[in-house]
């Protein structure tokens, strides 16, 4: 009987340390609660177009406060069934091998190492769901890709310059994993973002992070996905909804109020430590879309400052710092036309300093978010964060039809500074505001 009850014990004791050996490896990196991410297009960057051109723009980027590169994929690009010239960055052709259009594989360890002595980590985008025509697999190992009865391979829904990879193939999802661990443990990158995670199973994702993360601390987990229950797995998930809703709004499909109703959707949905990444603009968006100045007008900024104080990890899109007002060709060089001085710099440098060193800007803790009242009405988004001694107070007019709308603030007492002009103030009872449309106020207290 004691035999049998020390065993129990020891089978108990093994199974917790495989749970707390488990839970360990998918704890989210402590930096990602206060950073943001800026992808990276290689291809339209620079008219070169390579690493080594990027890489020139690398300290005007960590001067404006950049944390976490998103390359888009640098793998060789199908050429069977490509479309247009250059073909899709999706359309991967080795999952193990580099771009030569972007240069070779010292280049990009040159990147990833002169990025890494800035501070800044760099994390690769990942196509798990499909693969080029001409992969290197469909040769060596034709069973990993869905297959008509014919014979002929599959394509996912009307994409048809890829194929569908079979999910069900154990080999096919242990040389997919393989591959991944390949670009840790040669280039020293610093995480994924997996492109469309929900159409790749999630304990596929599951079982890749656990083999990764023994591999290097602190990887990052970005995935193109609102699905929640990939959030078991990624520390980063999308904001699609939100995106696409704010620009019904500025194009009057939906009212005011449905913005405020999927915030709070959004609290209400997701856990306190789930982080979601907002934006205003991306490669999809941008090329297939409109630019955000299309999408949302006079607003734009407005949007750009709600995305970098909210409960949210905050996205920049090459270019958007110019800014940027041009669609970028997908499948053809057509390049960022970069001017001397970029505008919209300082604008971002601002709202990324803020985050860096405010507390109480990060994209967790949304029950210390509170939205100030009266100005729902009026079509003005306002809202306090708080969070150990840092408070920060956000007043944005979202409103396009008024020339200028007042907004009053009472009980509002202490010192704050306006973080764009650096002035200060001490307010005694009430906060009056004049907002003109598109116009965005952001009050730092200070001691």
């Amino acid at each position: 009987m004691l035999i049998v009850i020390f065993g129990l014990m020891n089978l108990a004791i093994v199974f917790l340390l495989f749970c707390i050996m488990t839970f360990s490896l998918f704890q989210q990196p402590s930096f990602l609660n206060q950073s943001n991410i800026y992808e990276v297009n290689i291809r339209q960057y620079t008219p070169e177009g390579t690493f080594n051109a990027f890489v020139k723009h690398l300290p005007r980027l960590h001067s404006m406060g950049v944390h976490i590169l998103w390359l888009m994929p640098v793998h060789p690009i199908g050429i069977l069934k490509r479309k247009g010239t250059m073909g899709s960055f999706y359309a991967v052709k080795d999952h193990t091998a580099i771009n030569p259009e972007f240069g070779t594989e010292e280049e990009f360890t040159s990147l990833i190492m002169y990025a890494h002595s800035l501070g800044m980590k760099v994390i690769l985008d990942w196509v798990a769901n499909h693969a080029a025509w001409d992969h290197l697999w469909t040769l060596t190992n034709p069973s990993f890709f869905e297959c008509h009865e014919d014979g002929s391979f599959k394509v996912p829904f009307d994409w048809d310059d890829v194929i569908q990879i079979d999910h069900s193939n154990t080999q096919q999802q242990q040389a997919m994993t393989n591959a991944m661990q390949y670009w840790i443990s040669k280039f020293n990158i610093d995480g994924f973002r997996a492109d469309m995670a929900h159409l790749t199973p999630l304990q596929f994702w599951k079982n890749a992070r656990t083999v990764l993360a023994p591999l290097k601390k602190d990887l990052i987990w970005l995935a193109e996905t609102e699905t929640a229950e990939y959030s078991e797995v990624f520390d980063i998930n999308y904001t699609w909804k939100w995106m696409h809703l704010t620009e019904d709004y500025y194009k009057d499909k939906v009212d005011f109020m449905s913005l405020i109703n999927l915030l709070y959707e959004y609290r209400e949905i997701y856990a306190e430590d789930i982080l979601r990444m907002f934006y205003t603009s991306n490669h999809d968006e941008n090329s297939w879309n409109a630019t955000e100045y299309e999408k949302y007008g006079n607003l734009a900024k407005a949007f750009a400052v709600f995305d970098c104080t909210y409960n949210s990890i905050p996205l920049i899109y090459s270019g958007q710092e110019l800014p940027n007002k041009k669609k970028l060709a997908f499948f053809e060089k057509d390049v960022i036309e970069w001017q001397a001085d970029t505008a919209l710099q300082d604008f971002y440098k601002t709202l990324l300093t803020l985050r860096r060193h405010n507390t109480a800007i990060s994209a967790t803790g949304k029950n210390n978010i509170s939205f100030l009242p009266d100005g729902f009405s009026k079509n003005i988004l306002a809202f306090s964060i708080a969070k150990n001694n840092d408070s920060v107070l956000v007043i944005l007019n979202l409103g396009k039809y008024y020339s200028e709308q007042n907004y009053i603030l009472e009980n509002t007492r202490g010192n704050f500074k306006n973080v764009f002009t650096t002035e200060e103030n001490f307010i005694y009872s009430n906060l009056f505001v004049q907002l003109k449309s598109g116009d965005f106020l952001i009050l730092e207290k200070i001691e």
